[in-house]
C-alpha cells in the first residue's frame, strides 16, 4: 500500500464525525432516554425538492466521501493534502547523499534500474529492495551513479514473466526520433526554474477560456513548442480578451493522434513540446498577462500500452485497473482505473497536487467524467429522469474519488478552478461538497453545441425559434455554474464539422476574400457571430472557445496517422488567415474580441439574471437584458423590421455592439452613433416603462447599453 493511513474505526464513529462536521455541537452522544438529533438536510436537497426522493442516495454518497477522507487522513491527524504528496516520495529524487527512486509494485519479485549508465543491463548495484511489509520498492544510489539527461527504465520481474517498464511516477519521458522508443529521462538541471510571478489569482468574473493545444498552435506543419506558444500565441489570446487557457495533451501520451487522451505517464509533461522549464515559463508568462492556466487532466482512463504505460506494470494487469470486464473501456480502447483501491486514489490525488504545486497550474478540466460515474460509462443511457442517477448503476468509488479530488485541489489552492466534462446531467456535480455536491466549480454545458449543430443541420433558417434558442442556452441547474460554448475541439475533429464549415462549407476556399463573398458566405458570417453572441451573453459561469474557431478556422483537425501519410497539414492553426486583412476571417476574429470586451465591461455578468424582454417565434425576434446591457436578435433570414417596439425601463440607450457593423463583415444598415430614447406613454410611465423602437435588419444582432447621467 502506498500510504500508512488506517481504516476508520467503525460505522458509528463515522456517523458521529459526520454530525460533528455539520452541526455546531457534536451530536454523536445522546442523553439517556432521548434520541440523537437528525443531521440537517444537505443544501443540495433543499435546493431541489425533486431530489428529496433520493435523499438516502445523496446523503449516502456524501457520507462515503466524508468517511473516506477520515480514513485517508488517519482520523484527521493529517490533511488530505498531506496524504496526496506521493510524488515527493515515489519516483526519482536527488538527495544530499545521491539519488533515491521508489515504486509501488506489489506483484514484482525483482526490479532493476537499467539505462545509459550501465549499458541497459541488470546489475546488483542497481537492484531495488522491497520495503518491509509493503508493496513498495526502493533503490538508493551514489551521486555519480546517474546524471542529468541519462535515459533509463525499470526491468521488472514477476512470477512467470518480466519486462522493461517506464516508472509510474516518472516526471520526464522522451522518445527516440529514430527508433520511436520511449524512455524515462533523468531530469535534474543544475538550476531550478525561478518563478517570476509565484502567486496568481485567476479572474473568474467571468471566466473566459481559450481551449488550446500547444503542439498544433503554429502555422508550420510540425509539432509546436512551449516556447513558440508562449511567444507567439499567448499575446494573441491576451489581446483577444480571454483570461484563461485550457491546455490539452500535457500529460505524456505515446500516440500524438490521441489528442492527449491516452495517457501513459501521468506525472510527465509531454516532451514533444519542450522541457519542463519551458512549460513553466509558458505558465509564468501567462500569469504575468493575467491569464490563468488550467490543464485538461485525464483520470477517467489510461492507455493500454504495457512498455510505456501502466497496463501490466509488474505482472498484475489489475494493479491500477478494474478486474474482469470492467478493466477495458469498450469505446475508447483504454483501461479503467479501480477507484476503490486506496493506492490508486493516492496515485491520482497526488497527480492533481503535483501539477498544482510543481507547474503552478490554476486548476483542471476533468475529461470523461460521465465515463467515470457510470458502470456503463454512459453509453446507451438516456438519462431521462432523476432515477437514472440513483438506480445503482453508478460507480460510487469513482464518485467518491472525484469528490475527494475537488476537496484536495481547493485545499491546495483555494482559488483553483475545476471543471467537469459531463454529459448526463448528474445533479450536484458542480455544487459545493459541504452542500452535498461533488465539488466542481463548473460543469460543461455540453447541450449547447449539440443544439447548435442540430439547428444548422436539421432546420431551415426560417424554422429557428428564438424561444427555443433562449431556453437551450439557459437550461441548467441554478445552483451549479456552467461553462457555455458554441463549439470546442470536439466539433473541429475529422468526422465532425465546425460551425463555420457547416454554414459555409467549400465556399470558404473560394469566396472568403473581401469583395468576393456570395450569399452562403454572408449567411455564414452573420450566423457565426449571432450564435456566439447568444451563447456568450447568457453564461452563468464562463465561456469557452477552441483555438482558431473564433475566426472561423477553415480546416478540421486531423493528426498525423497512417491514413493521411503521417501529415501535419491539418494539425496546425493558420494564423496568417486572420492576420490577412484582405480575407474575411478577421471579421469574425475582430467581432469575437469586441464581444468579449463588452461582456467583461458588465462586471459579474455571469451572476446577473437573464431577463427576457420579448420573443416572437413568428418574427424570429428575441430580446433580453443583463444588468445595463440589452441584447436584440433578429434571426429571420428575409424580414427586416422598422420601429420594432420593446417595453423597457424609460431612458436613453446607446449601441455598444452590432453584428451588422461593416467592420465585422456586416452591411452597416444601422447608424450606431444614434442614441435611442424610449417613447413616453402616460400609462406605462407610472411603472417607469417605455417603448424602445429599433430597426432590426434581417439576420443581425445588437447590444445596447443604458446611458447613465
Amino acid at each position: 500500500m502506498a500510504t500508512t493511513t488506517k481504516k476508520a474505526e467503525s460505522t458509528d464513529s463515522g456517523k458521529a464525525r459526520t454530525r460533528k462536521s455539520t452541526t455546531k455541537k457534536c451530536a454523536a452522544a445522546t442523553t439517556k432516554g432521548r434520541r440523537a438529533k437528525t443531521p440537517p438536510m444537505l443544501k443540495l436537497l433543499k435546493n431541489d425538492v425533486y431530489l428529496q426522493e433520493y435523499a438516502a442516495a445523496v446523503e449516502g454518497r456524501h457520507k462515503y466521501a466524508v468517511d473516506k477522507i477520515h480514513e485517508l487522513t488517519n482520523k484527521g491527524k493529517i490533511t488530505l493534502s498531506d496524504f496526496a504528496s506521493g510524488y515527493l516520495y515515489f519516483g526519482l529524487h536527488r538527495t544530499e547523499k545521491g539519488w533515491v527512486i521508489r515504486e509501488w509494485a506489489p506483484n514484482a519479485t525483482e526490479i532493476y534500474l537499467v539505462g545509459d549508465f550501465n549499458g541497459w543491463k541488470e546489475e546488483p548495484k542497481y537492484a531495488f529492495k522491497r520495503l518491509r511489509n509493503s508493496g513498495n520498492w526502493e533503490l538508493k544510489l551514489s551521486a555519480n551513479a546517474i546524471k542529468h539527461g541519462d535515459l533509463y527504465k525499470l526491468k521488472v520481474h514477476w512470477d512467470g514473466g518480466e519486462g522493461e517498464r517506464i516508472p509510474a511516477w516518472v516526471r520526464r519521458v522522451v522518445q527516440d526520433e529514430q527508433t520511436h522508443i520511449f524512455s524515462a529521462q533523468v531530469w535534474a538541471p543544475a538550476e531550478e526554474y525561478v518563478w517570476k510571478k509565484p502567486h496568481f489569482k485567476p479572474d473568474t468574473n467571468p471566466l473566459l477560456i481559450y481551449e488550446c493545444h500547444v503542439g498544433m498552435g503554429q502555422d508550420a506543419e510540425r509539432v509546436g513548442t512551449y516556447v513558440e506558444f508562449r511567444d507567439n500565441v499567448l499575446p494573441r489570446i491576451a489581446k483577444e480578451g480571454y483570461n484563461c487557457i485550457q491546455m490539452m495533451a500535457i500529460q505524456e501520451h505515446p500516440y500524438y493522434g490521441s489528442f492527449g487522451y491516452h495517457v501513459s505517464s501521468f506525472f510527465a509533461a509531454t516532451s514533444r513540446c519542450g522541457t519542463p522549464e519551458e512549460l513553466k515559463s509558458l505558465i509564468d508568462t501567462a500569469h504575468s498577462m493575467g491569464i490563468a492556466v488550467i490543464m485538461d487532466i485525464v483520470h477517467s482512463h489510461a492507455v493500454k500500452n504495457e512498455n510505456e504505460g501502466l497496463g501490466n506494470f509488474a505482472g498484475d494487469p489489475c494493479q491500477y485497473f478494474n478486474q474482469g470486464e470492467r478493466r477495458e473501456h469498450p469505446a475508447w480502447d483504454s483501461l479503467c482505473f479501480d477507484y476503490g483501491k486506496n493506492e490508486v486514489v493516492h496515485f491520482l490525488l497526488s497527480n492533481c497536487k503535483y501539477w498544482l504545486e510543481e507547474y503552478h497550474f490554476d486548476g483542471f478540466r476533468f475529461d470523461g467524467v460521465t465515463s467515470m460515474l457510470y458502470y456503463s460509462h454512459g453509453l446507451g443511457e438516456a438519462f431521462g429522469s432523476y432515477g437514472d442517477y440513483y438506480n445503482g448503476h453508478q460507480d460510487d468509488n469513482a464518485i467518491c474519488y472525484l469528490t475527494l479530488a475537488n476537496v484536495l485541489i481547493h485545499q491546495v489552492n483555494k482559488n483553483a478552478i475545476t471543471i467537469a466534462e459531463e454529459v448526463s446531467g448528474m445533479p450536484g456535480l458542480a455544487a459545493p461538497f459541504e452542500d452535498g455536491g461533488y465539488g466542481f466549480d463548473y460543469r460543461m454545458a455540453m447541450n449547447i453545441p449539440d443544439y447548435w449543430i442540430k439547428c444548422i443541420k436539421e432546420l431551415r433558417d426560417e424554422d429557428w425559434k428564438p424561444s427555443s434558442l433562449l431556453w437551450e442556452v439557459t437550461n441548467r441547474r441554478h445552483d451549479e455554474k456552467t461553462i457555455s460554448y458554441a463549439e470546442s475541439h470536439d466539433q473541429a475533429l475529422v468526422g465532425d464539422k465546425t460551425i463555420i464549415f457547416r454554414l459555409v462549407d467549400a465556399d470558404m476556399y473560394w469566396h472568403f476574400k473581401k469583395g468576393d463573398e456570395n450569399s452562403t458566405v454572408n449567411r455564414g458570417i452573420a450566423l457565426h457571430k449571432m450564435i456566439r453572441l447568444l451563447t456568450a451573453s447568457t453564461i452563468n459561469g464562463g465561456y469557452l472557445n477552441f483555438m482558431g474557431n473564433e475566426f472561423g478556422h477553415p480546416e478540421w483537425i486531423d493528426f498525423p496517422r497512417e491514413g493521411n501519410g503521417w501529415s501535419y497539414k491539418y494539425a496546425r492553426r493558420q494564423w496568417n488567415l486572420v492576420d490577412n486583412k484582405e480575407l474575411c476571417y478577421h471579421y469574425l476574429g475582430d467581432f469575437d474580441q469586441a464581444m468579449l470586451r463588452i461582456i467583461k465591461k458588465q462586471r459579474g455578468i455571469q451572476r446577473l439574471s437573464v431577463q427576457e424582454i420579448w420573443h416572437n417565434d413568428g418574427d424570429q425576434v428575441l430580446a433580453y437584458q443583463r444588468g445595463d446591457l440589452l441584447f436584440f436578435f433578429n434571426f429571420s433570414p428575409t424580414k427586416s423590421f422598422t420601429g420594432y417596439g420593446f417595453l423597457v425601463h424609460q431612458g436613453a440607450y446607446e449601441y455598444v455592439l452590432n453584428t451588422d457593423d461593416v467592420k465585422f463583415g456586416g452591411m452597416g444598415f444601422n447608424d450606431d452613433s444614434v442614441v435611442h430614447f424610449t417613447n413616453y406613454d402616460p400609462v406605462l410611465s407610472r411603472a417607469n416603462k417605455g417603448w424602445l423602437k429599433l430597426y432590426l435588419p434581417a439576420r443581425t444582432a445588437c447590444v445596447l447599453r443604458v446611458v447613465k447621467d
